[in-house]
């Protein structure tokens, strides 16, 4: 667990730590905002696809050979970001970061589905303490080390958890079965088919054109022809990966498999919504506190840290909860929490103590504990265990899907700048996205229920 939990963490840290490094990063390259905005939404971006990608890969070579080799290329792009050249560089360095740690995320999921068969939601809530503390600590912990040692720290911190996580998986993580799939002397155009290298290629380049798109409109604050041409053209691309997928003798995403278990592609839809509720708060508050309220870095990172802190003490309840009861109570919970915390942001007016906020992001903090192990224990519970590493991939897809959401619902809402109507707007916003995760949860419940008795 620990050899998995230590590569895991790597995503959500690097996908964190980079939101205080942005001023800087303006300071160093001579930028504005919106073109040192894409250095977070590249690596969105590369873990949405690569995840998806090396859960099939994992399905097909080998989940511990996946794992270890991300690790090493997690290694190399911590090892040369800070030495980039110029601006392009580090960002092409920072898409080979997300691939590498992408490569860990959802095959160490499918590591834990595989290996681990009793007391599942229990492991689930370890790994979610490495992935939600630290996604919740990374903007402390990354506004600590800029501090010190400035922006190319955020890279070098990665160098000792990859090489503890290398050992100990090298050591503890079981070989891999041989493949039944993989005959050896297979013909390329055997291996070609075997792992649907057109439809690799249909999702990559829909799902990059559909996300540029909505990415830079939100970015440049206006939509332009080329703006709706880029994201027209990704979701016909992704119109013809779908009809192929269903012709494909070995598809890269099995939607025939999916259409047969209707109840993993909810669990994704739910994952998505729980992720633009939890990421608008995160991105959006600090921002609402410093813009605002006029609180400084370091007073901002010490109030986000009880988002994470909840989040790390709800988890290993959630575990023993979820264990004894199933993933539908835990989630139900979850989605009434984000509700009364969403509630309790529109209630505060610009004269509430800043101090208050804490309770809104205890709320979303203990749901996110819930929430981490709640939809893993789900997805597991729906999906056959032959595709796990896909389901996984695609899993973690859906995060950062909410994630990008979140973005263009933060840009949507609050304009140009951030105020204090505006974010009341989000408040608002939020409460009725949470409500509707209720209403799924409840209906999803009661239908549990009928169908025990």
């Amino acid at each position: 667990m620990i050899s998995v939990g230590l590569g895991i963490l790597l995503n959500p840290l690097n996908s964190s730590m980079v939101s205080v490094a942005i001023p800087s990063l303006q300071n160093v390259f001579q930028l504005d905002f919106t073109s040192v905005s894409w250095i977070i939404f590249s690596f969105y971006i590369a873990s949405a696809i690569a995840q998806p990608v090396m859960g099939k890969a994992s399905d097909l070579f080998g989940r511990r050979r996946i794992f270890l080799t991300g690790l090493v290329v997690a290694f190399i792009a911590s090892l040369l970001a800070p030495l980039s050249p110029s601006f392009g560089w580090l960002i092409v360095f920072r898409i080979v970061q997300s691939i590498g740690t992408s490569m860990m995320v959802g095959v160490g999921m499918a590591i834990v589905r595989i290996h681990i068969t009793e007391k599942q939601a229990t492991a689930l809530s370890v790994l979610s303490i490495f992935l939600s503390g630290a996604a919740a600590l990374g903007p402390f912990i990354g506004g600590v080390i800029i501090h010190w040692w400035g922006w190319p720290a955020i890279f070098f911190v990665n160098i000792p958890f990859v090489a503890v996580s290398f050992l100990l998986s090298w050591r503890n993580i079981p070989k891999d079965e041989t493949s039944t799939s993989l005959a050896p002397g297979m013909s390329f155009r055997k291996w070609f088919d075997l792992i649907d290298a057109p439809g690799v290629v249909l999702f990559t380049v829909g799902l990059v054109a559909l996300l540029v798109g909505l990415l830079s409109a939100k970015s440049s604050g206006q939509i332009s022809l080329s703006h709706v041409t880029v994201g027209l053209v990704g979701l016909a691309l992704l119109g013809v990966f779908v009809r192929h997928e269903f012709k494909a003798a070995s598809p890269f995403i099995p939607l025939r498999t999916f259409a047969k278990y209707p109840a993993m592609t909810w669990v994704n839809v739910e994952f998505m919504l729980v992720n633009v509720l939890y990421y608008s708060l995160f991105f959006g508050l600090p921002s609402y506190l410093q813009m605002v309220r006029h609180v400084n870095e370091l007073q901002t990172g010490i109030l986000m840290l009880s988002l994470g802190l909840c989040s790390l003490v709800a988890s290993p309840i959630a575990g023993r909860w979820i264990d004894k009861s199933g993933p539908r109570p835990a989630l139900l919970v979850s989605a009434i929490l984000m509700t009364l915390g969403s509630i309790w942001l529109v209630t505060l007016n610009q004269t509430s103590p800043v101090i208050s906020v804490c309770l809104a992001l205890a709320a979303f903090g203990i749901s996110n504990g819930l929430n981490n192990v709640g939809m893993q224990a789900a997805l597991f519970q729906s999906s056959p265990k032959e595709i796990i590493g896909v389901a996984s991939g695609l899993f973690n897809t859906s995060r950062y899907l909410g994630t990008i959401l979140s973005s263009l619902l933060i840009g949507i809402v609050m304009g140009g700048t951030f105020s204090f109507e505006g974010f009341q707007m989000l408040g608002i916003a939020l409460t009725v996205i949470a409500l509707s995760l209720v209403f799924m949860n409840w209906r999803r419940r009661e239908s549990g229920q009928l169908q025990k008795s």
